[in-house]
């Protein structure tokens, strides 16, 4: 078939869909349940918040009401997350001292800092600041921005992204982390970690858009909500004091009034021979107050036995938090996250009905709503450390994160981590089948594949597939909601919202899920790919 347009008819793809499957997503019900959790009602699904339990109370009844089996541990409907919450209490003095002369830095427009630590108050004093390049150690990769250099106790700065991101061609680090694509080095999650592991007392990841793949704006609006985590062992270990964000205009004053030029240090970062630097009389202090306390969350969990294959699944995810109450935009502090995510539990809800609606799989299959996924996947996270279902015999996790309204369905579909994987060709079957065609994530400096709750499951081992058909890079609704919408209140249902393409692309995704769930063979990871080992690891079990 020969794409002429953008615009492809929703009645055909509907009819291509369903050739293979019966079922077809129903359009007016994934409007429906999109348009109650997105309501002021449910206060934007804040986790722990009483929006959490509506949202559990809402999804779990559309389950029973279609006839499904809890799906967590000791036969209940939800398996309980353990985790702490950590947030803003007051307001924050933070302080630059550069050859004596002291500034003050606002929190909120110039920096963000908090504190995953469960402590009430966070006090850094005349603390040395060190630049890290991009605060990376990949032995893999044989890259070591720190290269044994003491950090400890000192605030380091380090740049969003990869090394490679952005580097010119044939530049030596060109391709070292698969080029604009971020890796998981490239995330903020990730930064935070290492700095811990290296002992800092502070670290703060220098933003710029197109480097973090969003503006400052959507790291503001959301600063005020609470930060969460899992509950670990030695906080002293795995969470630095404090942690966040610089300006990147900020970050190169304070670096130039230190006398050094910022350009040739991002110069300098792109060598693997790099040291870090620290910056020649200049200190910074922080005090911030907090309140913290552990919380359980849910993650929701529902089952349909397979008739063949019970002990095997096909796992359906998608999260169902958005922010809750936070900064005010507007005079809306309701952050209903419509589309990201009440869209990607509606599909779940849909995809349910489809399977129940259809002679039983022959491989068991789960949909898991996850919680605190806005907080860094640790719903999934938590489900990842304490799997209900064998990772081992999970044969896919089919990852479900934002689909835009509308009637207009992309001729693409956008597939997250693209080439990673032997999923990529089941996806690309039922695509074919519609008259549509694969491509590779355009915006792959966002780190998309590392941002979304099938990442924790992948470093289990467990192949993903996570296709975004709406948000192709030239959709005109696709860019209007990443630049006006995305992570604000005004991600937002309104009466005139159809969910025509988007029933397409559930469609796309049930005939996926049902071809795996009614299959004998086992995705793998692509030779090279970093989740390859971890899978490997378990053959036996599938055997």
């Amino acid at each position: 078939m020969r794409l002429k347009s953008i615009l492809v008819s929703t009645t055909a793809l509907l009819c291509l869909a369903g050739a293979a499957h019966a079922q077809q997503a129903d359009p007016a019900r994934l409007n429906e349940h999109t348009r109650v959790l997105a309501s002021d009602e449910f206060e934007g699904r804040g986790v722990a918040t009483p929006g959490e339990q509506k949202t559990v109370d809402y999804v779990v009844s559309r389950f029973q009401a279609l006839g499904l089996e809890p799906g967590g541990p000791d036969g209940q409907w939800v398996q309980v997350a353990h985790l702490s919450r950590t947030q803003q209490a007051g307001p924050a003095t933070i302080t630059a001292t550069v050859n004596g002369q002291v500034r003050t830095l606002e929190r909120g427009p110039q920096i963000l800092v908090a504190s995953d630590r469960p402590v009430d108050r966070i006090t850094l004093t005349d603390v040395p600041v060190v630049f890290a390049g991009y605060g990376v150690d990949a032995p893999e990769k044989g890259w070591d921005d720190f290269k044994d250099v003491d950090v400890r106790g000192k605030i380091i700065l380090v740049i969003v992204n990869d090394p490679d991101f952005g580097a010119p061609e044939g530049h030596p680090v060109a391709g070292r982390f698969d080029g604009n694509a971020m890796t998981f080095y490239g995330r903020w999650t990730y930064k935070f970690q290492e700095a811990a592991r290296q002992g800092a007392a502070g670290v703060l990841v220098i933003h710029d858009t197109a480097g973090a793949g969003y503006g400052w704006s959507v790291l503001e609006g959301s600063s005020t909500a609470p930060d969460f985590d899992i509950v670990r062992a030695n906080w002293e270990a795995e969470r630095v004091p404090a942690q966040g964000w610089i300006q990147g205009d900020v970050a190169e004053q304070l670096i130039r009034d230190a006398g050094l030029d910022y350009a040739r240090l991002r110069y300098q970062a792109r060598s693997e021979a790099f040291l870090p630097v620290e910056l020649p009389g200049v200190t910074m202090s922080m005090d911030f107050g907090q309140t913290h306390a552990t919380i359980e969350s849910r993650n929701i969990l529902a089952r349909i036995p397979g008739s063949e294959h019970p002990d095997e699944t096909v796992l359906y995810g998608a999260h169902w938090d958005a922010y809750g109450r936070a900064t005010p935009q507007n005079g809306d502090d309701i952050y209903n996250g419509a589309v990201d995510n009440a869209t990607g539990v509606a599909a779940m809800i849909e995809l349910a009905r489809m399977f129940k609606a259809g002679t039983p799989p022959e491989r068991s299959v789960v949909f898991a709503a996850w919680t605190a996924e806005e907080a860094g996947l640790l719903g999934a996270e938590y489900y990842a450390a304490n799997p209900v279902w064998p990772l081992e015999t999970t044969v896919a996790n089919i990852n479900m994160d934002s689909f835009l309204p509308g009637t207009e369905v992309s001729p693409e579909v956008v597939v997250i981590g693209a080439g990673k994987s032997e999923t990529d060709r089941w996806v690309e079957r039922r695509a074919t089948e519609q008259g549509r065609r694969l491509i590779p994530d355009p915006a792959p400096q966002a780190g998309g594949f590392y941002r979304s709750d099938h990442f924790p499951l992948a470093k289990m081992g467990v192949p993903a597939v996570f296709a975004a058909a709406g948000f192709t890079g030239h959709n005109a609704a696709s860019r209007d909601y990443v630049q006006n919408r995305y992570h604000k209140p005004s991600d937002e249902w309104t009466p005139d919202w159809v969910m025509d393409a988007a029933a397409v692309d559930v469609n796309l995704l049930y005939a996926v899920g049902r071809d795996l769930a009614d299959s004998r063979e086992w995705p793998q990871w692509n030779e090279g790919a970093e989740f390859e080992a971890a899978r490997a690891a378990s053959a036996d079990r599938r055997r």
